[in-house]
């Protein structure tokens, strides 16, 4: 395990200048990143336009994105009865997202569906940002802006640009493990709060800060540090931290327990759409239907994906990643293949686990810069027509 004391730097520079510092050093990966998204939108546009479809509808007006929506223009209290007896509450979304929504809506021209894309372009930027200075600290400066373009060219990334809260989620939980691995405790339980009241999957940035604080002041003890000076000394901050990380996902949580009358209310709310965790029982089912009968070959492909982000994920820790990005893209992964719902929806759950993409990006790095961007460059293509067949046909549920 890496002693995450000796990731963080023993002193503070002043904070505007290491900010500027910084966002020069990120912006080469930043206008990558705002390139590869600004080709899978302009795709998305020509694609729609050919099948009689509007681009900007796609991302802002379907799916999970208009029950975003209608939270932030009417509030909470919405719930939808299918012919099946399943209720669709819209309590299953969490309300940083809606929130921000009628904010920016409140004070600009903007509608709360606008405004919910203008958040999502923002924050996908803030996260490419977070992760170019995680790969920087981490491997150097290559792998930094390989991270970066390689999150950006994932097959699902014009969810990024989509009004959810993906790119929302990952920048908050990116730049919230960022502050861990810097000793900037108190931000990380900040952030990680705000993670927390964006998607459910906020519970592992929490996880990550708990483990890492746990990790840490066992070393420090075997190390012969008193628990005062522990806390008193370059960890100043920790408990702080650590007790502010679960109040967003917690207090949201006790919230919809509390309209439901019950303790489990979340979980039941999970439950009316579909969701839930069962230890992955269902996707095993799911894939083996596929690959019992004539959808073959989209079984094989199932089972060749998830043996792939295992193997990144097993790659990635014995690479010796510091300890709260491993708990944290492994619980990301563990969440998205064991919840029994929306088989489809996979691939998206996991976009926010950029960890998984860090040993490729420490091989991208080595690359000679030609065949690198050459690389990219292709996969970014394949990417963006991927996202607008995509979202022309099925798209997110």
């Amino acid at each position: 395990m890496n002693d995450l004391a000796s990731t963080a730097a023993p002193g503070r520079t002043p904070y505007a200048p290491a900010v500027r510092a910084a966002l020069r050093r990120a912006a080469p990966a930043l206008a990558a990143y705002a390139a590869v998204r600004l080709l899978g939108v302009t795709v998305l546009a020509v694609w729609s336009a050919a099948n009689g479809k509007n681009w900007h509808t796609l991302l802002t007006a379907r799916w999970d994105s208009l029950w975003y929506t209608r939270v932030a223009e009417q509030g909470y209290g919405y719930s939808v009865q299918l012919a099946n007896g399943d209720l669709h509450s819209d309590l299953a979304f969490f309300p940083l997202l809606p929130w921000l929504e009628r904010g920016l809506s409140a004070v600009s021209p903007l509608s709360a569906a606008d405004a919910g894309m203008v958040v999502a372009w923002s924050a996908s930027l803030g996260a490419a940002w977070a992760l170019y200075a995680t790969g920087e600290r981490l491997h150097g400066p290559r792998a930094g802006m390989a991270l970066v373009a390689l999150w950006a060219v994932l097959p699902v990334g014009i969810v990024q640009s989509m009004a959810y809260s993906e790119s929302l989620f990952t920048a908050l939980a990116a730049w919230s493990l960022y502050c861990v691995l810097t000793g900037r405790w108190v931000w990380a339980g900040v952030l990680a709060s705000l993670a927390g009241l964006t998607r459910p999957v906020g519970a592992a940035v929490v996880a990550a800060l708990w483990v890492t604080a746990v990790l840490t002041v066992r070393d420090e003890r075997a190390g012969g540090a008193s628990p005062r000076a522990v806390f008193r000394g370059r960890h100043r901050g920790m408990l702080t931290g650590v007790l502010l990380a679960p109040l967003g996902w917690l207090g949201y949580v006790l919230w919809v327990a509390a309209r439901q009358g019950s303790l489990t209310g979340y979980l039941d709310v999970q439950g009316g759409w579909g969701n839930g965790f069962d230890g992955g029982i269902a996707f095993g089912a799911f894939i083996w239907h596929q690959l019992s009968g004539p959808a073959f070959p989209a079984g094989i492909g199932l089972v060749v994906g998830v043996a792939l982000v295992v193997w990144l994920y097993v790659r990635g820790v014995r690479q010796g990643q510091p300890p709260p990005l491993p708990v944290y893209g492994g619980a990301v992964l563990l969440l998205a293949l064991t919840a029994k719902g929306y088989f489809g929806s996979k691939p998206r759950l996991m976009l926010p686990a950029y960890p998984l993409l860090l040993p490729l990006a420490v091989g991208v790095a080595r690359w000679p810069r030609t065949r690198a961007w050459l690389v990219i460059g292709l996969i970014a293509a394949g990417s963006a027509v991927y996202g607008a067949f995509w979202l022309n046909g099925s798209g997110p549920p």
